[in-house]
């Protein structure tokens, strides 16, 4: 074995201070490259949880295995639709439960608070909540930010509570094309209220109503409101209109605001037959009136199914679910197939340039599509 040696530029006259030393190096063969041992670096597969094991866990209420299950259902991979239907199929019979309660108002009306305010309060009665708070989906990116259990964090952090954000992928109405999927499947989990945050207000608001069973509108007062109430696109879909944030020195103008709503819903056609709607004031910060309202939604429930209106929208919001989804399908469908993909570039061209109007473009795109289908 050779001697060590120090470097070069270590100083002769102080050896001590430098610890690093020069070896000889092993003589051998020239190093193999990856390439040379043919070497192929392979994605580890891992295995998802079996359809099984997410059936057992939901009927369970396993937070995990339903937030997984939920996953599986908003998953737009085609090899995950099969698996969620079969999952959606053995759950059906164990859903149907829960009350279904959608909520909407203008941006700053205070939603997520109510509905934390809310959520609290129904937990401490005992009952199981389930928040599904729809956020707005970029056009650009296609991204959301997904924040609404960071502004309800008391809420997230109650185990009786369960709170999944979902982007609303650009769906009509701000809801999630999956969110009544994902409905059912926390009904069969065991929660008892299911309480479904919209994006916010305007007339494509109606498909929220055809997937709750009572339909809240939150209002502020001095921001345009009352004006607003008096477009009935909105107006008459809300089973009730809660005036938010009437505290401190709102709550004067809180209390004109519900007043004048009560005004303009006594005109107006109600949302449920057999049910009057009206205007309410409350406090999401304060804690005031929450109670109130509950009791509310509790008495618009008995109303509604001692007189069968409750089961006959159930029915009808089922048969508008299946109406709605076959749209969805045959839009899927009309739009990825190969003949539809190469010449729906050609008409819009012609469409643009004025050689073609709109309507006879549609009309040759389908019927290529109808010849090539049969």
């Amino acid at each position: 074995m050779t001697e060590d040696k120090k470097p070069e530029w270590s100083d002769p006259n102080q050896p001590e201070k430098y610890n690093s030393v020069v070896r000889t190096g092993v003589a051998g063969s020239e190093p193999i490259t990856f390439a040379q041992q043919k070497v192929r670096f392979q994605r580890k597969k891992v295995n998802g949880p079996s359809l099984e094991k997410l059936y057992k866990g939901v009927l369970a209420g396993e937070r995990r295995e339903l937030a997984r299950a939920i996953t599986l259902i908003e998953s737009n991979a085609e090899h995950h639709f099969a698996q969620a239907q079969e999952l959606l199929h053995k759950l059906l019979p164990h859903a149907g439960r829960a009350l279904r309660i959608g909520i909407t108002g203008v941006p700053g009306a205070g939603k997520s608070t109510f509905i934390e305010a809310l959520g609290s309060f129904l937990c401490d009665e005992g009952l199981r909540v389930a928040v599904l708070a729809v956020d707005p989906s970029s056009n650009i990116s296609g991204g959301s930010i997904l924040g609404d259990k960071t502004r309800m964090e008391r809420l997230a952090r109650n185990k009786r509570a369960f709170i999944r954000p979902s982007p609303s992928s650009g769906k009509l109405g701000g809801v999630h094309r999956k969110t009544r999927e994902t409905m059912l499947v926390c009904e069969a989990a065991g929660f008892d209220v299911i309480l479904v945050e919209t994006v916010g207000v305007g007339q494509s608001e109606v498909i929220v109503r055809e997937m709750v069973d009572f339909f809240m509108l939150l209002v502020l007062t001095g921001a345009g409101d009352e004006l607003q109430g008096m477009k009935k696109g909105i107006m008459e879909l809300a089973d009730a209109v809660l005036v938010n944030k009437a505290d401190g020195e709102n709550k004067k103008r809180a209390e004109k605001t519900k007043q004048e709503f009560n005004q303009i819903l006594h005109f107006l056609q109600p949302a449920t037959k057999g049910w009057v709607t009206k205007a309410y004031t409350c406090s999401a910060l304060k804690n005031e009136g929450i109670g109130y309202v509950w009791s509310t939604v509790k008495a618009f429930e008995e109303t509604t199914k001692q007189s069968g209106i409750f089961a006959e929208r159930r029915r009808v919001q089922t048969k508008e679910w299946m109406k709605s989804m076959i749209i969805d399908q045959l839009q899927t469908e009309f739009f990825h197939h190969p003949l539809v993909k190469e010449l729906l570039p050609k008409y819009e061209n012609e469409v643009i340039a004025g050689d073609k109007t709109v309507t006879s473009a549609v009309n040759c795109l389908f019927q290529h599509f109808f010849e090539a289908k049969s």
